[in-house]
């Protein structure tokens, strides 16, 4: 991959003075302000990491005794110990919150999403929240990584139960657990890992989900299988042990390559690429898993039900296979929905991310006969405005695409922009109180790398914010109220941005509309382009925005995690400035040191120097504008009072969403407090794609 610097290279003193111009109408960047005090925010308490798991065999199994009378004594399952792995998985109860669990009961659940499908591999989405880590595994797991400190961290095992590197760290072997098998009995081993990588991410007719490409573990990796149970990576680079975080949830998470080869276009010439990626609608039932729970049943926007997989190959210590709850449900409805019957007691989970609840959920989980309880972590949950930084062609801006780009990339422009931003009133506009905070941009505040010191603002400044337009030659020409180009630009019409916007979320859309307000006072008209999750995900991959408001993604609230994607490290890495097609990058000089210190970090295997990298990393990004922050707020986990083994301080965002956070497959409800929800009782997954609803 070449890079093309668009600006002659300029030494940048990383902890030093910064070589931007000074100018009498700009504002110098300071420390940002101390966020204010939260008390309601829970901490975890930090735990050695392999406290958590580990694989071995137990002396005898257990399982809840319907399966055992009404399958396996009927012959309809083989008995539990043929079903589980040599060396199951095995969760230790010193990990557990309430120890161990009894069987039984059923989550409820509430989703605004839709499935497509159950192709993950091709690309279809399940529904979202927690569909999918329900049913899928990875070859390792984040999720519980909250809890461990920096100086320990490092991704779980998990269908890869061990890994070693070569001396030159450039090969790593690893070892897949033995024995497993899909929820429909089939053997899960190597041919399932390589056609996931040949035929999925590495075909270019087929787009996994979550944009799973080569890039994503490294240009240059090949994998291939050494026997049924062994893999073996080899990387250009030595020691990437970022990868290994991009082989969890949800960019390494095979499909059952059994199924799914009989529609892939490779081994079957009558099939097209198409029909390979919908070949399993969201009514094919009992699609075989390596979750914890089945598909069952479907009714177009009212349910999804899934069903305990017998086969599961993760048990207690106690020998008890998991899941303890044996059936999820997941209405189909509205994400602010969700919020809604979750704190009334018709749905029991809900990641609160929406601050405009806050208040009101507050204030029903006050009430001693609330049947939910709210916990509230860390602010993980940052917003930022990318301006599209590309300047030779990615998304094939029309001329005032282009016009409005070259500003983009001039550091005097995003000066003002971020001085316009009365940071303050778009946090009090979504909520009032001490939830939210001052974001400039960077890393997230709740990540053990965050350096508040390393950490630059420009204070809100809206004179300060126009004068610098009238620097860089934007001037209203015509007395309308909104500046204009320079007239050998675009003609000297209005500077006009399109702001694209992801229409899901009221957050979103509240944040959006708080920025072309503001926007508007310094002189620039912005229209917003407020499409659905998949429409905004299609223009923001393509680089059909100006401007974009999003959400912080997983690589700003846990920097290990998708690291490359800090910087433009690739042509396809950054969310703001990608190559076009079979095009270069052309990064400016802050980027090309963004990308210095990124790589640097990755290579690295130094706890001191990677947390001075990323101290590099912030004041750089920050002090150059990189993304322009808006607010940062905390989530809460809404939980119904009836489940136990909830941990205490379980973010609802950080190396992945909270349903995986709690560890489900672990939670369970105690005999006193069970409810009568279960729509399938003692039933099992039936053949795949056979009926509506589970064998009985």
């Amino acid at each position: 991959m070449m890079i093309k610097f668009g600006l002659r290279r300029t030494a940048f003193l990383l902890l030093g003075v910064s070589t931007l111009a000074t100018y009498a109408v700009a504002s110098e960047p300071v420390e940002v302000p101390q966020q204010p005090e939260f008390p309601a925010q829970g901490k975890a308490a930090y735990v050695p990491r392999d406290s958590i798991e580990e694989f071995k065999s137990l002396p005898e199994y257990k399982e809840p005794t319907w399966v055992t009378e009404k399958f396996v004594k009927t012959g309809k399952l083989p008995p539990l110990a043929e079903r589980l792995p040599k060396e199951p998985l095995v969760f230790k109860a010193g990990n557990a919150p309430d120890g161990i669990g009894t069987y039984g009961d059923v989550m409820r659940h509430v989703i605004g999403g839709r499935p497509e499908g159950w192709n993950y591999s091709a690309g279809q989405t399940q529904g979202w929240g927690g569909i999918d880590i329900g049913m899928s595994e990875c070859l390792t797991r984040t999720a519980p990584l909250f809890q461990i400190e920096a100086q320990d961290m490092e991704p779980l095992p998990n269908l890869a139960k061990s890994w070693s590197w070569s001396d030159d760290g450039k090969v790593l072997t690893m070892k897949l657990i033995e024995g497993a098998k899909w929820s429909d009995g089939d053997p899960y081993d190597s041919e399932d890992i390589m056609f996931y990588w040949q035929d999925n991410v590495l075909d270019p007719n087929v787009t996994p989900l979550n944009a799973a490409s080569p890039e994503t573990f490294g240009t240059g990796t090949t994998l291939k299988a050494i026997d049924a149970y062994t893999i073996e990576w080899t990387f250009s680079e030595s020691f990437p042990r970022q990868h290994l975080y991009a082989m969890a949830y949800g960019t390494f998470c095979p499909g059952p390559s059994h199924i799914l080869k009989t529609k892939h276009p490779k081994y079957n010439k009558d099939m097209t690429y198409d029909q390979y990626k919908n070949g399993w609608p969201a009514d094919f039932m009992n699609m075989p898993v390596m979750g914890a729970w089945v598909p069952v049943a479907y009714r177009p926007d009212d349910i999804i039900v899934l069903r305990r997989n017998p086969y599961y190959w993760k048990v207690d210590e106690a020998g008890n296979q998991l899941p303890y709850l044996d059936e999820l449900h997941y209405k189909l409805s509205t994400w602010a929905d969700r919020d809604v019957q979750t704190i009334a007691g018709s749905a029991d989970f809900s990641n609160l991310e929406q601050p405009e609840n806050f208040v009101e959920a507050l204030k029903r989980a006050a009430d001693p006969n609330a049947p939910a309880r709210l916990a509230f972590g860390p602010r993980v949950i940052g917003y930022n405005l990318y301006l599209n930084f590309s300047g030779n062609g990615w998304g094939e801006p029309d001329e005032r695409g282009q016009a409005l780009r070259e500003l983009n990339r001039d550091l005097d422009f995003r000066k003002a922009v971020t001085m316009a931003l009365d940071r303050k009133a778009l946090g009090e506009s979504l909520v009032k109180g001490p939830f939210t905070a001052i974001y400039p941009g960077g890393l997230s505040s709740a990540t053990s790398f965050y350096d508040r010191a390393s950490t630059m603002y420009y204070p809100f400044d809206l004179d300060g914010a126009k004068a610098l337009l009238e620097k860089v030659g934007l001037k209203d020409t015509d007395g309308n109220g909104f500046v204009n180009f320079p007239a050998d630009r675009h003609g000297g019409r209005d500077l006009e941005v399109v702001l694209l916007d992801n229409s899901d979320y009221t957050t979103d859309k509240s944040l959006a509309e708080g920025v072309i307000g503001q926007m508007e006072k310094l002189g620039i008209r912005v229209v917003l382009n407020a499409l659905d999750g998949k429409q905004f995900d299609a223009n923001r991959y393509a680089g059909r925005y100006d401007w974009m408001v999003m959400r912080n993604e997983a690589e700003r609230a846990s920097v290990v995690q998708d690291t490359p994607e800090l910087a433009a490290t690739g042509p396809r890495t950054s969310d703001h400035h990608r190559a076009p097609e079979g095009g270069q990058l052309d990064l400016m000089p802050f980027e090309q040191d963004l990308v210095e210190t990124v790589n640097k970090f990755i290579a690295s295997s130094d706890d001191t120097e990677r947390a001075e990298l990323m101290k590099q990393y912030q004041k750089i990004a920050t002090t150059n504008l990189d993304t322009i922050g808006l607010t940062e707020y905390p989530g809460a986990l809404i939980i119904n009072k009836r489940f136990a083994n909830i941990p205490v301080g379980a973010p609802i965002f950080m190396f992945n969403w909270a349903e995986d956070t709690i560890i489900r497959e672990r939670v369970f409800v105690p005999e006193d407090k069970r409810a009568d929800f279960e729509l399938f009782k003692e039933t099992l997954p039936g053949k795949p794609g056979v009926g509506e609803g589970p064998a009985s």
